[in-house]
């Protein structure tokens, strides 16, 4: 616990861990093992299987997920997006944005305490190192304040090479989302020296994880996180927070044996709470802090000291400023009903794209400075035209080309077919007619089909001699 003032508005003017020159205080959280703790233990469980297992499954041999921005490649449950998709990319985060939007407003930080990766891999893996080996908040304050010895070095090495263990993995893990599988099998199986790249990523990664959870720690929601920034403008009273019951808590005070206290409040003012919060702050002092994390830590603090001294649990709690000043359930307002509307249209409208997006992307263009070739012998006229093809599959596209006759297709050189995934191909091809025997004034149609029947139809105009 810091040696800041609680008692007052003092903690509006400065954060939690620092002193008021400046300085940081160092944090070290109790350790509270409760029913949400173990919970969230769980859930955290179940997350890191699935961030450290994805990049490991494929399907038709492709990452299920891959965001390669090097060279712009993304493949997200097993589709795979190009930059011809940035308007699905775009409309993706947009409805993001608005659903996390949506989801803040109703339930406050839920994702910092319960799905954040920062959150998850601080408390779940290296503060759970921490206490096996340097013991509980206590334990870590003496042993800080302890001179150098053998016993002092030994916790020390241990610890840290741990970290730097932990943090390799997880900077291996993050950079197979970006290269994939197979690059990486590469890149750690090769000499160093022919990937002289990845492995500066890897070391970069790794010094980086490293620094943020053995040093760094809680100023990244308090500092750096933007989405901590945004719960100011997001958040209003009917928004569900880990909240302190002030009615039924205050006046608070200490247990006094011998002392009329029918008149206190539930609190009795262990500072337990505020002992075992990760970021340091008082819960008391108001749902409104930005540095809550809603990691539920001073729940279980709380409802242990609450059966201990016989009262109610859930004097903090998952509730809104409403629900607690006036006993008030969260109801469906029309800033919710907007935001959910939006959000509805948008899932919408990704939803058709994606499901009328054609596994493969045309583009047809006249060939620039060429109007019309002109054939006296055969009696027939052409028009010159360039193609290129780009595979948005993970399959091998044979495709067939089709005009409506008079009209023919005659290409230059061998016509596009075996296009493999993630390849884009050009070509020529020339649209023969006779003359004359184009009479509308209609584009003409291309009808590109693979396999599977999927068709693709192009327009364009045929230019020809005027009659």
């Amino acid at each position: 616990m810091s040696n800041i003032s609680l008692e007052n508005d003092d903690y509006r003017n400065h954060l939690y861990n620092q002193t008021k020159d400046g300085k940081r205080i160092w944090i070290y959280p109790g350790r509270i093992i409760g029913r949400l703790y173990r919970l969230r233990t769980y859930f955290s469980y179940l997350l890191m299987l699935l961030l450290f297992g994805l990049p490991w499954i494929e399907r038709k041999g492709e990452p299920v997920f891959l965001f390669n921005v090097i060279e712009r490649k993304f493949i997200f449950f097993g589709v795979p997006f190009f930059p011809q998709d940035f308007h699905l990319v775009a409309l993706g985060l947009v409805a993001s944005l608005i659903f996390i939007s949506l989801f803040t407003v109703l339930f406050g930080r839920v994702w910092c305490g319960w799905a954040c990766p920062q959150t998850i891999f601080m408390e779940m893996l290296f503060r759970k190192i921490e206490y096996w080996i340097d013991g509980d908040d206590k334990a870590q304050k003496r042993l800080d304040a302890a001179p150098w010895d053998s016993q002092k070095i030994i916790k020390r090495v241990s610890k840290h090479s741990l970290f730097i263990v932990l943090s390799f993995a997880i900077s291996n893990t993050f950079l197979m989302y970006i290269m994939g599988k197979k690059e990486w099998i590469k890149l750690v199986t090769e000499p160093p020296l022919d990937h002289l790249t990845g492995l500066f990523a890897i070391l970069l990664f790794t010094g980086t994880f490293y620094f943020v959870f053995a040093r760094f720690r809680e100023l990244v929601c308090i500092v750096v996180c933007p989405y901590g920034r945004l719960q100011g403008v997001l958040l209003d009273n009917n928004s569900i927070l880990v909240s302190y019951d002030h009615k039924r808590g205050e006046p608070r005070g200490k247990i006094q044996k011998g002392i009329d206290q029918s008149q206190q409040g539930d609190c009795i003012d262990c500072h337990w709470c505020v002992r075992v919060c990760p970021t340091g702050i008082d819960i008391r002092n108001g749902s409104n802090q930005l540095e809550c994390i809603g990691c539920t830590s001073c729940i279980d603090a709380c409802d242990e000291v609450m059966e201990k001294v016989n009262k109610p649990k859930n004097l903090i709690r998952y509730d809104s400023v409403n629900g607690i000043n006036e006993q008030k359930k969260l109801k469906f307002n029309v800033r919710i009903g907007a935001y959910s509307g939006v959000l509805l249209l948008l899932i919408g409208a990704i939803a058709f794209l994606l499901l009328t997006r054609s596994p493969w992307e045309t583009t047809l263009l006249r060939t620039p400075g060429m109007t019309f070739q002109l054939d006296e012998k055969n009696k027939e006229v052409s028009n010159l035209y360039s193609i290129e093809i780009l595979n948005k599959s993970l399959d091998l596209q044979n495709l067939q080309f089709q005009i409506e006759a008079p009209m023919r297709i005659q290409w230059v050189g061998t016509p596009p077919q075996g296009i493999e995934p993630g390849k884009m191909v050009k070509s020529e091809f020339f649209i023969k007619a006779p003359i004359g025997a184009w009479k509308s004034k209609d584009k003409i149609e291309i009808h590109i089909l693979n396999k599977e029947g999927e068709i693709e139809t192009i327009k364009t105009r045929f230019i020809q001699p005027d009659e």
